[in-house]
């Protein structure tokens, strides 16, 4: 395999002031918290400019590029269904107020604690557990990822993955641990400049090169017309459409790192515009680095990625045909600032994840045995110890897992952990008298007991499969892995019947409290 163009002069410099920079920003603003709300919600004085660069750097990471490019190289265009989804519901959402608008009036800092008020602490804390049980297996796998991007695209040995990893899970620690979602905000503004401008520029340089017609030619070879419309997909298919939709609803609703920015707004009118304008983000997310995919079937062989995947201890090494592709043909001095907005994506996600479920933990999950309230010194020392023992288990977690099959089911279902219920709850919440807590247990036990039993079996149960070329190779205990569209659908369905039929067993006794709904 060629080395890459990356050059540690010239290249290595360039990332180094970056990271300088940006720890000296994220560090910088400590001085002004205060406060666990400073803390956990940056006072709830986030206009609507930071809030779309923060959400929109936030939802970009190394993971994100590699899955979407890898949704490219296997799934031409049909593989940006995901973000076109997202972004429908993105701005459904935002433009309504469904569901946003009485959550954010409500003046909760998460979403378990909206539910107490209508399920009581029991649910709250239920939902502080799966919560942060799926988001940080879901996020288990970023440092990896990332650290395989690096390796590749730089032409590192493998060897040293883990040593950079934890060395960028350090430095984005430091300034997360002191300063909270106000070194978010800030170091995801700085981010999200670097990272969108490379992003546009590395585009260009590839169809500068390849050209529309060859990256059109490469998905019409490999994939026929299936690369282009999903319903003729014989891997996708509707069942793809629909499981997307539903999960990227639920994600705009739910997921914590999005719902963060809208609960930091200065109203509720900023948060909604948060959402109406960042949705565009998410199509340009998955397309961008999918066209990066797409330029990778014409120029990475077969051969090529199995020696990937067996450099890198994995099944499949189709995730890793983008950073090989763009090792080869960005020069020197781009290549430095390529990889300086990858770690900016990167941190900017690694830091915003590990503040969001921090903020749960300690908001939700712990707050039925504080029998007084804390201080805002010791909730402050609390929420930074809590933040470094999270970075302590992706740590650990990102070391050892391994992926089977896609990254982007793997990350479905995962979020369906939680995803599945919380979603449900907050629209029973928000919209129907009858909710209660019979339903909500019930829910939150079948939303997270079909996900954790697909990834046991892919973690633990193996068989052999013979692959298209030939060869043998040990796969996971079925033939569609974890967050198969199947699953997803079903789950969600099953969480909805579970919330209805709970609620209406439970006998109609006394009050009810409400939240507030949607005008």
């Amino acid at each position: 395999m060629p080395a890459s163009n990356f050059s540690i002069p010239l290249d290595g410099s360039i990332v180094g002031i970056y990271l300088l920079v940006t720890m000296m920003a994220g560090v910088m603003v400590r001085k002004y918290v205060r406060r666990v709300d400073h803390f956990l919600v940056a006072g709830r004085e986030m206009n609507l400019y930071l809030g779309i660069a923060s959400l929109a750097a936030t939802e970009f990471g190394i993971v994100t590029c590699m899955y979407t490019a890898e949704g490219g190289f296997t799934r031409g265009f049909a593989g940006a269904i995901p973000g076109i989804c997202n972004a429908i519901a993105m701005f459904v959402v935002g433009w309504t107020g469904f569901c946003i608008k009485p959550l954010r009036d409500s003046g909760v800092m998460t979403i378990p604690e909206l539910f107490q008020s209508r399920y009581g602490p029991f649910v709250r804390w239920l939902s502080g557990v799966v919560i942060v049980l799926g988001g940080l297996l879901n996020m288990g796998v970023f440092l990896r990822v990332g650290g395989q991007f690096l390796v590749i695209s730089c032409g590192i040995e493998t060897r040293y993955l883990e040593a950079m990893m934890t060395a960028l899970l350090i430095f984005v620690a430091i300034y997360t641990v002191l300063g909270g979602m106000l070194s978010v905000l800030i170091t995801d503004f700085l981010q999200f400049v670097v990272m969108s401008a490379w992003l546009i520029a590395v585009t260009a340089l590839i169809l500068y090169q390849v050209g529309w017609d060859g990256i059109v030619t490469n998905v019409q070879t490999k994939l026929g017309n299936g690369g282009f419309n999903p319903f003729l997909s014989d891997e996708l298919g509707w069942e793809f459409v629909v499981s997307n939709l539903i999960t990227n609803t639920a994600v705009v609703l739910t997921w914590q790192t999005v719902v963060a920015r809208l609960l930091a707004a200065k109203d509720t009118a900023t948060g909604r515009r948060v959402y109406t304008a960042t949705a565009f983000f998410f199509i340009c997310r998955w397309m961008l680095p999918g066209l990066w995919g797409i330029a990778a079937i014409g120029a990475v062989t077969t051969q090529t990625l199995d020696a990937l995947a067996i450099q890198m201890g994995e099944h499949s090494g189709t995730l890793f045909a983008m950073p090989y592709y763009l090792s080869t043909i960005v020069p020197a001095g781009m290549m430095g600032i390529l990889i300086a907005a990858m770690l900016a994506a990167d941190m900017s996600t690694d830091s915003s994840y590990m503040l969001t479920w921090g903020s749960v933990i300690y908001n939700d999950i712990l707050a039925p045995f504080r029998k007084k309230p804390w201080s805002e010194r010791t909730g402050l020392l609390w929420n930074r110890f809590i933040v470094a023992l999270i970075g302590l288990f992706l740590l650990f977690w990102g070391l050892w897992y391994r992926l089977e099959g896609n990254v982007w089911e793997y990350l479905q279902t995962t979020g369906t952990i939680y995803l599945s219920s919380m979603s449900i709850l907050l629209v029973a919440a928000c919209y129907w008298k009858r909710a209660n807590d019979y339903g909500a247990v019930a829910a939150i036990l079948i939303g997270a007991a079909l996900p954790i039993l697909a990834l046991t079996l892919n973690l633990f149960v193996h068989v052999n499969v013979p692959g298209d070329d030939g060869l043998v190779r040990q796969v996971g205990w079925a033939k569609h892995y974890v967050g198969d569209a199947w699953v997803n659908i079903g789950t969600y369905l099953l969480v909805a019947l579970a919330m209805v039929i709970g609620s209406l067993l439970k006998p109609r006794r006394g009050a009810v409290s409400k939240v507030r709904t949607a005008s």
